[in-house]
């Protein structure tokens, strides 16, 4: 897949609600195409000495999301390279803009009954702490919808192989940088 690799010249960025696959799928692909990868959320708490959802929690969402948009501004002017994004990043205006202008973004969309499966295997999501945490990524989902949907390009994450998922990445960026037929 060389000659995919050859075309990039910016980095390929993926959004989406959490649970949808974005660090499992982003670290697949990144070896698939022999591109370097990096979750935000590892590297902001690498960089901390905090998981993502202990800043979360013990500065607030404002204060997280003003470094993870610090975070993204200098990973997307860097190398080609694939970068998992935390499921707020392309929320806020700004980043989103970066992210339009500066990268290849790809909006992994999954159903909330996938996602709510996915998320359920461990405690580390902060925003599905309190209340039902269905009912929270179906409230996400609908309040980040319109903005995941500004996305270069949208690939369906749901129960199949996360390998299927790269595959459908790898073709819809060939399409992608084939332009408009």
């Amino acid at each position: 897949m060389g000659k995919l690799t050859d075309r990039l010249d910016r980095p390929i960025v993926l959004v989406g609600l959490m649970g949808a696959g974005k660090s499992t799928v982003g670290r697949r692909l990144a070896k698939r195409l022999g591109l370097p990868f990096i979750d935000t959320d590892s590297a902001i708490a690498d960089a901390a000495g905090y998981t993502a959802a202990e800043i979360f929690e013990r500065y607030g969402e404002a204060d997280f999301r003003d470094g993870e948009r610090r975070l993204v501004a200098r990973l997307v002017d860097g190398e080609v390279r694939v970068i998992a994004t935390g499921g707020g990043v392309f929320v806020d205006p700004r980043t989103r803009q970066l992210l339009i202008e500066r990268s290849i973004t790809i909006w992994l969309d999954a159903p909330v009954e996938v996602l709510a499966d996915r998320t359920a295997r461990r405690d580390t999501r902060p925003l599905l702490r309190n209340g039902d945490p269905k009912e929270t990524l179906e409230r996400l989902a609908k309040d980040r919808g319109p903005s995941y949907a500004e996305a270069h390009i949208r690939v369906t994450s749901g129960q199949g192989a996360h390998g299927d998922v790269v595959e459908s990445i790898v073709v819809a960026l060939e399409s992608h940088l084939d332009g408009p037929a």
